[in-house]
């Protein structure tokens, strides 16, 4: 990093903090802070309720998907987007779901089902939604750790301070404060800014990285896979791990399923002035995403080859030696793309990436932020209240809920040791209340005869298979790393015994993924049945 890269870093951080600054007069009222007022418009929608779910993390993320998988990922994606087309432009769920006037997911589910069924699923989604936001921080401050070449430490007069929590702590404080200051109309304006400049940058880097590696070289390495692993062929990955056509397959189904079930960006779901505005916001955002889809298709194969290519030989020994330093084998699949980036990047595009990644985290965090606490205050803490609070009482309740989560992402960054591709643990996470949820979203919505009894079955079977699997994959990680079988809870059974049925989990234990396609056929089927019984 240049001092003339530093110097867009900074701009960057200034920009969104003055852009908050100006705008929170607007936030005058709770539902200002909830929902925006109900203002948005499509062209604001396209760009920041899309940037609001890609984050930093959300890049590492598809780099490191997109290095295993290469090009054949690109093509079932670009299938998927067909899909996601269909959803968007029917106004499939969210039609219907507008005219409830509802604020929030579990708000409807206590009009169409009960009170205390609005509780559980309230509870189930922001339980979920903050262990799936747990790592956030943790794989952000990674990422400008090893991407700018930060120090573990830095001196603080005679202290000296580790830079991990210290990079987690000042973003986090910066997405808090938008949150404070503006709310929803914060979230949506500053995402705005940061979503612009993003689009910009993704195009760049791209044009960039293609010129400056060459397509010959590109064709020569992936031409070299063995059959099963193509990064080509999109039908020839049978060996591919995780990310192969099953993967995909249950994703195109969840665009249809789980339509607006997650909850991490649930306010965008009620800020739009009307259900056409917000449709809308959602058909152009699928054009504002195509200059992200090539980034996030080109840069990992890109990186693959110079890493595997021998005329790059000297540059993947140095990114090698680089990863070596760090132990965790996930962090360290994660950081791959990050440092080869870093060696790549000319001065100013070094800055530009910088730039945009910090946006990204702020962007994603302040908008999880806002969603989950709300959910929080409004789904399980209101519910219990026979009298309305005041809106300065109501406002500082919300405004605590932003400071409790954010306290407790920034702990479960600092403890949890990850274990698995980024995008596997959000479906392991997500399927908590993804899995389940969306079979009673559409049933309450396009049905008479789903009913309450329908809905807590589906619910209890879906959290029961979800938080079973990701109880098992907890206790298979001990197991790997430690050679501790489930914490040491079965040691009473024997060694040998306890040892083959480790074993025999790790074995056959359904990824991340899997597990949230069960979830969704369990889900639909305990549905119909209970209610037609």
């Amino acid at each position: 990093m240049t001092p003339f890269d530093w110097t867009i870093l900074l701009a960057m951080y200034v920009a969104i903090v003055a852009v908050v600054v100006v705008t929170r007069r607007h936030m005058r009222s709770v539902t200002d802070y909830l929902a925006a007022g109900r203002s948005a418009g499509r062209y604001l929608l396209t760009i920041s309720a899309g940037i609001a779910g890609l984050g930093a993390i959300t890049v590492v993320a598809n780099l490191e998907m997109g290095y295993q998988a290469g090009f054949a990922m690109g093509w079932w994606g670009l299938t998927m987007a067909l899909f996601g087309v269909i959803v968007t432009v029917s106004g499939w769920v969210n039609y219907r779901f507008r005219r409830t006037r509802a604020l929030t997911l579990a708000e409807f589910l206590e009009r169409r089902y009960s009170r205390r069924f609005r509780i559980f699923a309230g509870t189930v989604s922001f339980g979920a939604g903050l262990i799936n936001f747990g790592i956030f921080p943790a794989v952000g401050a990674r990422f400008f750790i090893h991407f700018l070449g930060l120090p573990d430490t830095w001196q603080l007069g005679a202290l000296a301070l580790p830079v991990f929590p210290s990079i987690m702590a000042v973003l986090l404080a910066t997405a808090v404060y938008f949150v404070f200051a503006g709310g929803q109309v914060a979230v949506m304006i500053t995402d705005f800014v940061q979503g612009a400049f993003a689009n910009l940058v993704f195009l760049v880097l791209a044009v960039y990285l293609i010129v400056e590696i060459g397509w010959g070289d590109v064709g020569e390495v992936l031409s070299q896979t063995e059959p099963g692993h193509s990064k080509i062929n999109p039908f020839d990955t049978g060996y591919v791990a995780d990310f192969n056509v099953t993967y995909f397959l249950i994703g195109a189904m969840g665009l249809f399923y789980s339509a607006m079930s997650w909850q991490g960006t649930q306010a965008y779901n009620a800020s739009a002035k009307t259900a056409h505005e917000g449709k809308m916001g959602g058909v152009l955002g699928l054009w504002r995403g195509r200059s992200q889809d090539v980034f996030m298709t080109m840069v990992p194969i890109l990186v693959f080859t110079v890493m595997h290519h021998p005329d790059w030989s000297g540059f993947a020994d140095g990114v090698q030696t680089k990863l070596a330093t760090i132990e965790n084998e996930a962090v360290r699949n994660q950081m791959r793309a990050p440092l080869a980036l870093a060696a790549l990047l000319p001065k100013g595009l070094m800055g530009a990436f910088a730039a945009l990644m910090l946006g990204a985290f702020v962007s994603t965090h302040n908008t999880y932020l806002h969603s989950w606490s709300s959910i929080f205050i409004q789904d399980v803490v209101m519910p219990f209240r026979n009298k309305p609070l005041s809106p300065k009482a109501h406002m500082r309740l919300l405004r605590g809920g932003v400071v409790g989560v954010a306290v407790f992402i920034f702990l479960f960054s600092l403890l949890y040791k990850q274990s698995q591709a980024i995008l596997l643990f959000f479906a392991l996470t997500g399927a908590i209340f993804a899995g389940w949820s969306g079979a009673v979203v559409i049933g309450g919505l396009y049905t008479r005869w789903g009913t309450t009894a329908a809905a807590w079955a589906t619910g209890g079977s879906g959290v029961t298979l979800t938080l079973g699997g990701f109880v098992l994959e907890q206790a298979q990680r001990s197991w790997r790393d430690n050679g501790v079988a489930f914490w040491g809870l079965l040691d009473g059974f024997g060694v040998e015994r306890t040892a083959a049925w480790a074993t025999w989990v790790s074995e056959r234990l359904p990824n991340g993924q899997q597990l949230w396609g069960w979830a969704m056929w369990l889900s639909l089927l305990v549905y119909v049945v209970v209610s037609l019984m």
